[in-house]
């Protein structure tokens, strides 16, 4: 078949949706992005992405590659370039139950990975929303629910099946590309495009997880004993909070997740909660882990929700800290703040084990934006925030730069990811354009 992407390849015949084709609408944009790529890439296998490659390589085009359609960073997709959409890479499987190691395929969504690894007590601790997709989130980090208790999705990935930019398919562990491991586990949007992993789960029946709303003062003085209950709590314990303006004031929406089925382990975890301002809502529940990234989740993705994001990791919630999240979360141009409880188990590993390196801050802060204030808005109140933040996590940021860069990958990590990037892909077909 001859088009402007030249002759295809015939095992990716009816694979390739150009903006002629009635599937295009439904395959162009992720969540946040509306794209308008040249073609669409939809493999079924490791040879289909390495074929996809080959026409990347031969026309010169951009290369986005999609596992999911949430992705805030909004680089699943793009203008006129060719998006490898790995939806149809989705088989999630048990390899051996007493070890827990199940391998994912990279275009599963998280909804799926819980449903099917539930029946056997197992679960991964992954994103906060069941249309998330694996891979995006176990190649850059992956903050879940289950963070202190669990560490984050790559600190359990034990091996990942990689197609590299020259076509090249490579299965990386410990023992066999170690390098390629490595920067796969935090950073491998630009070394390779992972198919598939083998993650190593963990034990969970039931959960416990309660939805609480506390008043936050101008100050800040809520959010600072926040922190320092997550900070002196059970790993048991994870929490995500909402600061959602109310006019001149604010609210905090916090979920706590108790790894445990035990009322009391889940009580004793949470109460410390109850004290740290005017908690004016509460709501428990015991369920299974499903229940917080439900299939009810998986939905098309079209752009229908546009927005401008950024994050920064903290150390320590300090006064000065406090009080610009509260004030950039309230008055006439508000953004939504998110805050995500670090340490725990994501404190474990040394910070050179994987290209993910933030191993001391105890606070992920997701600041966004949305129309019509946008990246206008996001700015002026992240100035505030930003002074106080060491280092970011990239899958949270929808405009990277050499600056997102240096933060997402500080210092020897930095250097470490430029050359391993520079190994995998001395081409640069896959290196972000911010990176070129």
């Amino acid at each position: 078949m001859n088009t402007s992407l030249g002759t295809l390849p015939g095992e990716l015949a009816g694979k390739v949706v150009t903006p002629g084709d009635r599937r295009y609408r439904m395959l162009r944009s992720t969540y946040t992005t509306v794209g308008s790529p040249a073609a669409v890439v939809v493999p079924e296998s490791a040879g289909d992405v390495g074929a996809a490659l080959r026409i990347a390589r031969e026309t010169g085009l951009r290369v986005a590659v999609r596992s999911g359609g949430h992705g805030l960073s909004g680089s699943g997709t793009n203008d006129g370039g060719l998006v490898i959409d790995l939806s149809a890479l989705h088989r999630v499987e048990v390899i051996d139950r007493a070890s827990r190691l199940v391998r994912v395929e990279a275009g599963a969504r998280w909804a799926q990975v819980a449903q099917a690894l539930a029946p056997h007590g197992l679960a991964i601790s992954s994103g906060d929303h069941g249309n998330v997709g694996v891979g995006g989130i176990a190649t850059g980090g992956g903050v879940g629910w289950l963070v202190r208790t669990y560490g984050l999705t790559v600190d359990h990935v034990r091996a990942v099946e990689v197609v590299l930019p020259d076509g090249t398919f490579v299965r990386a562990d410990a023992e066999a590309e170690p390098d390629l491991l490595w920067v796969m586990r935090g950073a491998g949007a630009g070394a390779g495009i992972a198919v598939a992993f083998e993650i190593e789960a963990m034990e969970l029946g039931d959960i416990g997880y309660v939805q609480l709303v506390a008043a936050v003062d101008p100050a800040g003085e809520t959010l600072r004993r926040w922190a320092e209950v997550v900070r002196e709590a059970p790993r048991e314990l994870s929490t995500a909070v909402m600061l959602a303006s109310r006019g001149t004031s604010t609210a905090a929406f916090i979920t706590a997740v108790v790894s445990s089925d035990s009322p009391s382990t889940i009580r004793e975890a949470v109460e410390p909660l109850l004290g740290i301002g005017d908690v004016t809502a509460q709501e428990a529940h015991v369920a299974p882990y499903t229940a917080l990234v439900p299939t009810q989740h998986l939905h098309a993705n079209n752009g229908q929700m546009a927005t401008a994001t950024t994050n920064g990791l903290l150390t320590d919630m300090t006064p000065d800290a406090a009080r610009a999240l509260a004030t950039a979360s309230a008055g006439p141009h508000p953004i939504l703040v998110q805050l995500r409880s670090l340490g725990g188990a994501a404190h474990d590993p040394d910070p050179s084990a994987t290209a993910f390196a933030h191993r001391h801050q105890n606070t992920l802060v997701v600041g966004s934006a949305f129309p019509p204030d946008g990246r206008g808005a996001l700015a002026t109140a992240w100035g505030s925030i930003d002074p106080h933040a060491d280092g970011a996590y990239v899958n949270f940021e929808s405009t990277p730069d050499e600056a997102t860069f240096a933060r997402a990958y500080p210092g020897a990590t930095g250097t470490r990811v430029t050359e391993l990037w520079q190994r995998y892909d001395p081409d640069g077909v896959l290196r972000p354009q911010w990176r070129a």
